[in-house]
């Protein structure tokens, strides 16, 4: 029985071959590389856009391109992005204590919204220098090297968004999946710089701040997308394939009768699941806790990204008719 859902920064649905050695700290130590692999890949792409931005700040100096500022700027504040989430990665890596028990891998969500705060103060700083340079247009200097910027600030960004999005998706980070198609985004929006310095260079004046106003509408689409991803992680989302695989994947444990239930949520770039079966029973206390302990270990094999599962044992034939204590509160 095999499954191959897709490969997203919510779902990491891949089935792991179970000939791999495997112990309770494996997943912990997966954690931590994940963090220290995150950190690695801040580190680069804040060292490229840093030095994209400036080499654009020269040439903005030179030119005075409205449109180049506002690409520069989305640029500046993409590599800053990357401060919150380097800061997050290492907070995440912290031990859980007893004030906060599940551990600090939450500080990466809480470095997604920034991130889409700071998406949308770009998209205004950019709008205003645009509306701005309409109603006072301004002549722009040194044209082949505002082009000659544009390509480099395309260049640097596309390189970084493909490092960010893949090991996003390899490390199952939201935010940094979110900050690479923040990149990728700022590489077209270079382009539309480009394209208003031949407008100007064609005699069009006004082609550099609407390029601007262009590239404003750009950044409010990126802002849509980070916000669905990154909310969609506050709010205990995961993609549609995680919820059916953890069933399927318990349901093949020799001994599980039934599945009652399957419920995960992402914790930074973590999975945590919660489950409930019904064995047989006749079993003893011991039989079934054992069969829980092969779930768990089935859905760690599984599940590269799952750092965890708490596996609830019912008697089966434990249906919607039951009459025990709990009854009233799961409003049976």
């Amino acid at each position: 029985m095999t499954a191959t859902p897709r490969d997203t920064a919510d779902g990491p649905q891949q089935r792991a071959s179970h000939g791999h050695p495997h112990d309770h700290g494996s997943a912990l130590d997966d954690a931590l590389e994940a963090s220290a692999t995150g950190i690695r890949c801040v580190k680069v792409s804040l060292a490229v856009l840093a030095l994209t931005a400036a080499l654009q700040l020269v040439v903005v100096a030179l030119s005075g391109s409205v449109a180049l500022l506002a690409d520069t700027v989305h640029n500046v504040t993409d590599a800053l992005t990357a401060v919150p989430l380097w800061i997050a990665f290492l907070v995440g890596r912290r031990p859980a204590t007893a004030r906060y028990p599940y551990g600090y891998a939450r500080a990466e969500d809480l470095a997604g919204i920034l991130i889409v705060l700071v998406i949308a103060a770009s998209a205004g700083l950019a709008a205003w220098e645009a509306i701005r340079r309409l109603a006072e247009p301004q002549e722009i200097q040194h044209l082949p090297w505002v082009m000659v910027a544009s390509v480099l600030g395309f260049a640097g960004n596309e390189l970084v968004a493909a490092y960010r999005i893949r090991v996003g998706r390899r490390i199952g980070s939201a935010a940094l999946v979110a900050d690479g198609y923040h990149a990728r985004t700022d590489g077209l929006t270079s382009l539309g710089v480009l394209a208003g310095a031949i407008g100007v260079a064609l005699g069009f004046e006004r082609a550099d701040p609407i390029a601007g106003l262009a590239i404003t509408l750009a950044i409010l689409v990126v802002l849509w997308q980070a916000m669905r991803s990154v909310f969609r992680r506050i709010l205990d989302g995961t993609d549609d394939a995680t919820v059916p695989l953890l069933e399927e994947v318990a349901s093949s444990v020799p001994g599980v009768e039934h599945v009652t239930s399957a419920k995960a949520r992402w914790t930074g770039h973590v999975l945590n699941a919660e489950l409930e079966i019904q064995v047989e029973p006749r079993l003893t206390v011991a039989q079934g806790h054992a069969i829980a302990e092969e779930v768990e270990h089935a859905l760690l094999h599984a599940i590269p990204r799952l750092r965890g599962a708490t596996v609830h044992v019912d008697p089966h034939g434990h249906g919607p008719h039951y009459s025990g204590p709990m009854a009233h509160h799961r409003g049976t």
